[in-house]
């Protein structure tokens, strides 16, 4: 009988699995099956925080902002029911990475026919493209805010993480991830002071994660909040996820599986719990700043910065802003070079040069961008970000749907297979996800 992780055709697959993708990491790191519980545990911290950038990216934080600045807190609950679904969602990823030996993008290509596989493939590269020209765009303003850099240069100087992350590799994937984790620990920094100059009402922020029926009866409310759990999953996320898992050796014994899944789990639930803790600070920094002052038409991220220092009254507060912003947009093209690389290898099994496939994934983001910028300016950048929203709306379902269909089948994932429950509740959030962004691709269409 052969495994489900062998080379070898196995049950349920109508491919073998080939060579992994992110082969120079490919199970790098190692794993004690044995000894202090912590110690094991810390093999497997790093992954999660990959991942939880993805999740206050600047695509986010125009969403948070407009919420915060509308409805004061109000919308805290949206948040933490959406970032519930995330680590749900997330763990499938891991499920499937420790279960089969395949990261998405490995299994869409063994599970389904050539032509299904290929066109999964094209959506794939649409929506890391997508991802990337958002991430570019938001460091570029960050680099705008903070050094007055002109948008188009800036936008030229986010190709040089390419080779950052390049470096950081081939010191060993430990470096990329604690690369991530420093600058998670600037955003949250830079947060907690910007929070505590703002002085919200905490009695408001606790109620504000309270479920009130006032979110559906007000459409306009409703509104933003379809928006903030529609843009939480994003398709770059679960082929992520699912291959990064793969840079621990852990054993191929089910008992050291278990364990593993067991692992890699907590750590994507903490750091997204972690996420979570950004978006809200977004949220409520709006709210105590913007919404309390009448402003509640704030969307726009060069403009939230500009009103910060006369709200707050510090010329911190603006600087904090900017500095977080750029780490995210940092981090952010970070994970979403990896994502791209990890989607090529894994549908086609294409090998290239490290340098040159990372510089073609960045380039293909960068020149849509740099256009963009140099025709319509600040106001193109915007229009960008909304577009690249509505193309990886598109592409969701594409991800989503065979995750939820690849774990729960036993004759794939062997005894790892999701339980009955998990299924259920995993498409009854695939579900919601995906007529969440069916209904915002509506909206987008209607309004042209």
């Amino acid at each position: 009988m052969t495994d489900a992780t062998d080379n070898g055709v196995s049950k349920g697959w109508l491919h073998g699995r080939g060579e992994p993708s992110l082969s120079d990491v490919f199970r790098s790191i190692p794993v004690r099956n044995q000894g202090n519980w912590f110690r094991r545990a810390l093999a497997f911290i790093g992954p999660g925080y990959l991942v939880s950038v993805g999740y206050m990216d600047p695509g986010n934080w125009a969403t948070s902002i407009a919420g915060g600045a509308s409805f004061g807190y109000t919308l805290l609950v949206v948040a933490l029911m959406s970032n519930i679904m995330a680590i749900i969602l997330q763990s499938l990823c891991a499920r499937l990475a420790v279960g089969t030996g395949r990261d998405l993008a490995q299994a869409c290509r063994d599970a389904f026919p050539r032509p299904v596989s290929f066109i999964l493939w094209i959506f794939a590269e649409v929506a890391i493209i997508a991802t990337d020209i958002a991430e570019v765009v938001g460091t570029a303003i960050g680099l705008n805010l903070l050094f007055g850099i002109p948008l188009e240069l800036g936008v030229i100087i986010t190709a040089l993480d390419v080779f950052l992350v390049l470096l950081l590799q081939r010191l060993g994937f430990r470096y990329v991830e604690a690369f991530i984790v420093g600058l998670l620990g600037v955003i949250f920094a830079c947060f907690f002071v910007q929070i505590a100059l703002a002085d919200p009402e905490w009695g408001a922020v606790i109620r504000g994660f309270a479920p009130t029926t006032e979110i559906v009866r007000n459409p306009d409310m409703l509104y933003l909040a379809l928006g903030i759990i529609g843009a939480t999953v994003m398709p770059h996320n679960l082929y992520l996820h699912s291959g990064i898992v793969q840079t621990r050796a852990f054993g191929k014994s089910d008992a050291e599986k278990r364990q593993a899944l067991t692992f890699a789990t907590l750590d994507s639930t903490v750091a997204l719990m972690l996420a979570l803790l950004v978006n809200a600070s977004i949220l409520i920094l709006a709210a105590a700043t913007f919404h309390k002052a009448g402003h509640v038409n704030v969307g726009d991220l060069t403009q939230a910065h500009g009103m910060l220092e006369p709200l707050v009254g510090s010329l911190l507060a603006p600087k904090l802003f900017a500095i977080a912003l750029l780490c995210c947009g940092l981090s952010s093209t970070v994970t979403a070079t990896l994502a791209g690389q990890i989607v090529m290898e894994g549908f086609l099994q294409f090998r290239l040069p490290a340098w040159l496939r990372r510089l073609i994934t960045r380039m293909v983001a960068i020149v849509p961008a740099a256009l963009v910028t140099l025709y319509y300016g600040a106001e193109g950048t915007g229009m960008l970000l909304i577009l690249s929203q509505v193309i990886l709306a598109f592409q969701l379902p594409f991800a989503i749907v065979p995750l939820v269909m690849f774990t729960r089948d036993r004759a794939k994932m062997g005894p790892l297979a999701s339980p009955g429950w998990l299924t259920a509740v995993s498409a009854v959030i695939a579900a919601i996800i995906i007529a969440l962004n069916v209904k915002l691709l509506w909206d987008v269409a209607a309004s042209l």
